[in-house]
């Protein structure tokens, strides 16, 4: 599923293509994707303009001139597209993913200036949903949130705070949401690494000195992967049919068996699955 870096590189993307601009249509080519869409959809949001895109987590936030947001979430799957010339944004050093099916094109939108944007979800794992701009704290998916890991609402005395007490494992405790908003797997995984810190140690036992180191590489983390267009990983592609490239300096996820990166460590990188994902680290340079 994309994580924080990802969806803000689709973000990114879409924003050139989208703000300021008139949607002059939206088709649905099915009723639903995971969840059913609110209705009378197309309706509400063709002919309205899309005064700014922002992200909360991992959610794209389409602010309408209706006063209703278009929230989207993109499920493990779900990408956008972008068809004009005008709005491509230069893939540098990215390569170009694969063409989507247009089978699963379940959304299209339409936009003044000959753009075409195109919402496609083989697995439709995504959904999108309308609400009153400004009504976040009623939107049960933006509600529970925390901080963003890059805001300055997260911090180490922040962290300690949200730590304490807790017996889960450090790793289950950062991809809660409640307490980080953004954070999945590989930049936990990637983060903990950086911070010497056992994904099997106790979250509170992290508390304290543990802490002050945490929280600086989370940061750095998320910044270097957004930085990189994000990390490409089966489905992910930016807007524009690139992909990211942070997946090439991953130090220990996906490196299960290979050489520990640390200079003078001899150990190899170590894989085990705590709450049904898979965790990479080093036993040695992490306590």
């Amino acid at each position: 599923m994309p994580e924080l870096p990802e969806v803000e590189t689709v973000r990114r993307g879409l924003a050139p293509a989208f703000e300021g601009r008139r949607i002059t249509a939206c088709t649905l080519h099915r009723p639903d994707l995971r969840f059913p869409f609110p209705d009378k959809m197309s309706e509400r949001i063709s002919g309205q303009s899309v005064e700014r895109i922002d992200r909360r987590s991992k959610y794209l936030l389409f602010r309408l001139s209706s006063g209703e947001t278009l929230l989207a979430h993109l499920g493990m799957s779900g990408r956008f597209s972008v068809e004009a010339d005008d709005t491509r944004s230069q893939p540098g050093d990215f390569v170009h993913a694969e063409p989507a099916n247009p089978a699963h094109d379940h959304v299209v939108f339409d936009i003044e200036g000959g753009v075409t944007v195109r919402y496609n979800d083989p697995r439709r794992f995504g959904f999108m949903t309308l609400f009153e701009t400004g009504a976040e704290e009623h939107v049960s998916y933006l509600a529970v949130l925390g901080p963003e890991p890059h805001s300055n609402e997260f911090s180490v005395a922040y962290l300690n705070e949200a730590l304490k007490g807790k017996k889960s494992p450090i790793k289950t405790a950062l991809l809660d949401q409640s307490i980080i908003a953004g954070l999945g797997n590989i930049y936990v995984c990637e983060a903990l690494f950086r911070a010497g810190i056992s994904p099997r140690r106790t979250a509170a036992s992290v508390v304290g000195a543990r802490a002050e180191r945490l929280v600086p590489h989370i940061r750095d983390v998320i910044l270097e992967a957004i930085d990189a267009g994000g990390s490409s990983l089966r489905d992910f592609a930016s807007a524009d049919g690139a992909l990211g490239y942070f997946q090439h300096r991953f130090r220990v996820y996906g490196r299960e068996g290979e050489a520990c990166p640390t200079p003078g460590c001899d150990s190899k990188v170590k894989r085990l699955v705590q709450s049904g994902r898979s965790t990479f680290y080093c036993g040695q340079c992490q306590k």
